[in-house]
């Protein structure tokens, strides 16, 4: 089968549960990652942006894949991506290595984002590395476009050059770029050949007529019944823009109030009755009243359309 077809679907950004100590709360993680399944996710990236991956050392990182993986006890088909890019080189082949070894489907490797003037020669010669130490035969590295965040785009030329020398286990993109054009060229350009998941629920539906084979958002960990709805209204050509149009408000109401992830673990205690679990320094939590600000504003827009019963955690 195909990797665009296999590893295409809703994958949620999951957040990372966290004590109020800032350490892993291993034993929340796959009982978070059984709410996803739950609510309509085919598989999660763990230690993306959402998940504040750059945030935990490579022993903590492993200690949350590993723990990770006891989701496929009861979901064996639950699809599980890591992400394993650090400016480090050796360590993100450690860490992509062990990735692997550990059974997961693939990873989403930002780029060496320290030096944000490198030529695209710099850029290939890094991830030929990676490709060539850590990724097996078998195996599925995309690259993770969010020059907003890393500073260091992957343009079409470097990806074109990974995908012709790598044309099985470079296998794609996480396009977090945020901007419609580049959504619709890199499905021009690569179409069914490259594994595109975009990262903003606003250009889901867009990203799909050009193209892609799904996506990976934060807003999955909270309105994955709606972006279920996009996928499969195009995988059954029936379009669902009722579902897309409320993606869209949530986004919109959302972005007022960044960053995503302690807002996130603030609306999922409301919204699910989750544990509200604490975020790592730098970032901070929420205040009590934005909280009251983003849920008032996202309720009286209409975007909460269902509820579903959850194991207790």
């Amino acid at each position: 089968m195909p990797t665009t077809a296999r590893l295409g679907g809703v994958y949620a950004a999951a957040i990372t549960p966290l004590k109020p100590d800032y350490t892993p709360d291993l034993e929340a993680i796959p009982l978070y990652l059984d709410f996803l399944w739950q609510r309509g996710c085919q598989g999660a990236l763990l230690l993306g942006t959402t998940g504040e991956g750059p945030s935990f050392s490579p022993p903590e990182r492993l200690a949350i894949l590993r723990t990770a993986t006891k989701v496929r006890s009861a979901h064996p088909d639950f699809h599980l991506l890591a992400g394993t890019g650090t400016p480090s080189l050796d360590e993100t082949i450690a860490l992509t290595r062990s990735a692997f070894d550990l059974g997961l489907d693939g990873v989403i490797v930002l780029p060496p984002y320290y030096y944000r003037k490198v030529p695209d020669d710099g850029l290939y010669e890094w991830f030929k590395e990676v490709l060539l130490h850590a990724v097996p035969q078998d195996g599925v590295l995309l690259g993770y476009h969010i020059p907003p965040i890393t500073g260091v785009p992957l343009s079409f030329g470097l990806l074109r050059q990974l995908k012709d020398s790598f044309p099985t286990t470079f296998a794609g993109i996480k396009d977090s770029s945020n901007d419609p054009e580049h959504a619709l060229q890199v499905g021009k350009l690569f179409g069914n050949d490259f594994l595109i998941l975009n990262g903003n629920d606003r250009l889901f539906s867009l990203a799909m007529e050009a193209g892609a084979s799904g996506c990976i958002t934060a807003l999955a960990n909270l309105f994955s019944p709606d972006l279920r709805r996009v996928w499969e209204g195009f995988k059954n050509d029936k379009p669902d823009q009722n579902a897309q149009d409320r993606l869209n408000t949530a986004r919109t109401i959302l972005e007022r109030y960044p960053p995503f992830p302690p807002l996130i673990k603030a609306l999922l205690p409301r919204l699910h009755k989750l544990p509200h679990w604490q975020v790592r320094p730098p970032l901070l939590p929420v205040s009590p009243d934005t909280v009251n600000q983003a849920w008032e504003s996202l309720n009286d827009a209409g975007t909460f359309t269902d509820a579903v019963e959850i194991p207790a955690l």
